[in-house]
């Protein structure tokens, strides 16, 4: 529960990229933050149920993440994958000790028909998050990538394809049966401030919004809506959106991004040698902000969420002056 003087910000996050603005966000004490995370990703191994953008999210907010690598636990070993290999399991997907025993509590608590919503609040709280960290739905939908092969599932072309085959197709399976959850809802009704992180905008942030009732009520919440944008200079920091981008037909840089968003966003923050993409940008609709994007380390996620936050207020200001 906020404070009065808190501003709530709720944010629209995949992984890696969604989890480095989560953490700036966190760290400001005028901020009580909600954080939507794609379950698009998700997928079975090894009978288990394996979120990594959720899980990424929460090692993060909870500073336990391998630094280094992004995503996964710090300190970690893979005896368990090991046994699997030695015994002739696919082991691709490259899970640590302590992450299976995050995806043996998940898969027993789903098996007794728990909530996936109440099962990612008691796991964020068992790791002491302050922030809270939503599903966009308790349904399953999943992400799959058509190649020149065949369809692959997301972690099959991430992880095991090494994003190499050039993607000529998306879909988000069960995404138009899917409900949204009521908290995702409220989140983002109530908010005070609306944040899309400089996530993938196909494979991250496409699947929240594409959840029926997300993207409308983002797109008729009251709150001013700012996103991040993930390129600089025509490209990413990491994963493959530049290219995957770039296959669809779309534009692989700040201006393909405001196009994405031209429905749900009123402001787009672009690095500052993107400067000169901001008239186009401007047409398209939302209000180019130039700023140093790239987060490094704590102090830059921390500034990034300052500069965000003060310019809603600026926002709101000037709003009520007019």
């Amino acid at each position: 529960m906020s404070d009065t003087s808190q501003t709530k910000v709720t944010l629209l996050a995949g992984g890696v990229g969604g989890a480095k603005m989560a953490e700036g966000l966190a760290a400001l004490p005028d901020v009580a933050l909600s954080v939507i995370g794609n379950v698009a990703d998700d997928d079975s191994f090894h009978g288990l149920w394996v979120s990594p953008d959720i899980d990424t999210l929460t090692y993060s907010l909870a500073d336990v993440i391998d630094r280094q690598q992004g995503w996964g636990v710090a300190d970690e070993g893979h005896r368990a994958l090991e046994t699997l290999k030695t015994l002739g399991a696919d082991t691709w997907m490259s899970l640590g000790d302590r992450d299976f025993g995050l995806h043996i509590y998940r898969t027993q608590r789903r098996l007794k028909g728990d909530r996936p919503s109440d099962i990612t609040c008691d796991v964020a709280r068992a790791f002491g998050v302050s922030a809270e960290i939503l599903l966009p739905t308790d349904d399953q939908v999943q992400t799959r990538v058509r190649a020149d092969a065949g369809w692959l599932s997301f972690q099959e072309y991430f992880v095991r394809e090494r994003c190499a085959p050039d993607v000529r197709e998306l879909s988000f399976d069960g995404i138009t049966q899917a409900k949204p959850t009521p908290e995702a809802l409220a989140a983002i009704i109530s908010a005070d401030l609306i944040v899309i992180a400089p996530s993938n905008p196909l494979v991250s942030i496409a699947p929240i919004l594409g959840i029926p009732g997300i993207g409308e009520a983002v797109q008729s919440a009251r709150a001013p809506k700012v996103a991040v944008s993930p390129f600089i200079a025509g490209k990413v920091v990491k994963g493959p959106a530049d290219r995957m981008m770039a296959a669809l037909g779309e534009r692989a840089d700040a201006v393909g991004v405001a196009q994405r968003y031209r429905d749900v966003m009123d402001a787009l923050f672009i690095d500052h040698v993107d400067a000169a993409l901001a008239p186009e940008i401007q047409t398209i609709g939302p209000t180019p902000i130039c700023s140093a994007i790239l987060m490094r380390d704590l102090k830059d996620k921390t500034r990034m969420a300052r500069e965000i936050v003060d310019f809603h207020h600026d926002h709101a200001r000037k709003g009520a002056a007019a």
